[in-house]
């Protein structure tokens, strides 16, 4: 990373204070108004703050290497088949060997593209899958007409028609993008909400086809809070401009209110909510989530951080709604999934997570005992999604 870029939080919020600054015996400073340390200073003893005395490595230097002692048990390979119900990876004749060795090594059994397209490039796709040895180990979901770019009277209909099409081309689901409802834009400039009755037609489509629909709403709540020190994805929005949220128009509230109206006034589609509605650091709001809506089972790609990091009450919330959970990865980099397996299936303590950006703090396994790693790898897909592969499955 350039040198430029590289600031830290103290000096984001200025100097230090005076007289906290040196020989670790310093003169100490007081707390603030609202009970915090002053930036650039800790807390040292009741009520007092310090500076280091040394300048502080940045967010991004400061790597400290623990000296705890732990078991460790890495998991290189899944206990039991896995169905990873979110990737954006599929084969091409260039990749479908190095794909399948890796899937084997890994113990992927499906690995399931949500980027299928719609139309010619989603048949062409699917057409070339049927070509190969391997037509049962990669599936693919449609993504709707023209991606919800040119939603006007009338759309509804022909996004369905193109739906049904899709489906007896090979599409196994409707995938629904984070961009529609947040940011995607009607034809007459409007922000396109998720339950604009234009795309009725769709819904009940995907519920007469008994055709999963999996929905990826909004960003993580954090995206939407001010880029300051009280942020614990800091790092990740001071690197990615694009996930900043906080200046949009559109809350997390009003995006995930209307994606939970879109759920009640459809209790007949039958909805996978990608990256655990972004509720993985609040269960008890999952769920009543889950409560709430029959209709409705949660993935968790990308909010590894959140289950690792309280693993007693994700394994109690899991044996719960051990019905309800699907896996799922996003992206797809084999070195990554080993640490799903290692949280999921042991007890070990304090290791790393695999990206510094997303979360700084540690892991720890939720131990979850077998019958429920089957029905979260890929029993509970195989009954949410009917077009998945049949045979190859455990008896």
């Amino acid at each position: 990373m350039a040198a430029g870029l590289v600031v830290t939080l103290a000096a984001a919020q200025g100097p230090a204070p005076q007289g906290g600054g040196g020989g670790g015996r310093g003169r100490g400073v007081p707390l603030q108004a609202d009970g915090e340390c002053p930036p650039g200073t800790t807390l040292v003893r009741v009520g007092s703050c310090q500076a280091p005395e040394f300048p502080p490595p940045t967010i991004v230097d400061y790597r400290p290497k623990t000296s705890l002692v732990a078991p460790e048990h890495p998991i290189p390979k899944a206990k039991f088949p896995v169905v990873d119900i979110h990737s954006h990876t599929g084969p091409t004749p260039e990749t479908i060997g190095r794909l399948i060795t890796e899937m084997d090594a890994l113990n992927i059994r499906v690995l399931n593209n949500l980027s299928g397209g719609f139309g010619d490039a989603l048949k062409k796709r699917i057409d070339y899958i049927k070509s190969t040895p391997y037509a049962d180990r990669f599936t693919l979901y449609a993504n709707g007409l023209n991606m919800f770019r040119d939603v006007a009277p009338g759309y509804g209909q022909k996004a369905a028609a193109q739906l049904e099409a899709d489906v007896k081309n090979g599409a196994i689901g409707l995938k629904i993008f984070k961009e529609t409802g947040m940011d995607t834009k009607k034809v007459d400039g409007t922000r396109l909400k998720i339950t604009d009755p234009e795309l009725s037609p769709l819904w009940e489509t995907a519920a007469r086809l008994n055709l999963p629909v999996i929905i990826h709403t909004g960003e993580p709540p954090q995206f939407f809070k001010p880029l300051d020190m009280h942020n614990e994805r800091w790092l990740e929005l001071s690197l990615f401009p694009d996930r900043r949220r906080y200046l949009v128009p559109v809350s997390f509230e009003t995006l995930t209110a209307e994606r939970d109206e879109l759920f009640r006034t459809h209790p007949k589609t039958r909805f996978i909510v990608a990256h655990f509605g972004w509720h993985a650091n609040d269960f008890a709001r999952a769920g009543k989530l889950l409560d709430a809506n029959p209709n409705i089972v949660l993935e968790l790609a990308a909010i590894l951080y959140d289950l690792g990091r309280t693993p007693r009450a994700a394994h109690d919330f899991f044996m719960k709604y051990q019905d309800r959970i699907l896996f799922g990865k996003d992206t797809y980099a084999p070195t990554e999934f080993p640490y799903y397996w290692r949280v999921l299936e042991t007890n070990d303590e304090y290791f790393d997570y695999y990206r510094d950006y997303h979360a700084f703090w540690k892991l720890y396994g939720m131990g979850l005992p077998d019958n429920v790693l089957k029905k979260v790898y890929y029993q509970n897909a195989l009954r949410v999604t009917p077009g998945l592969p049949k045979n190859g499955w455990p008896r």
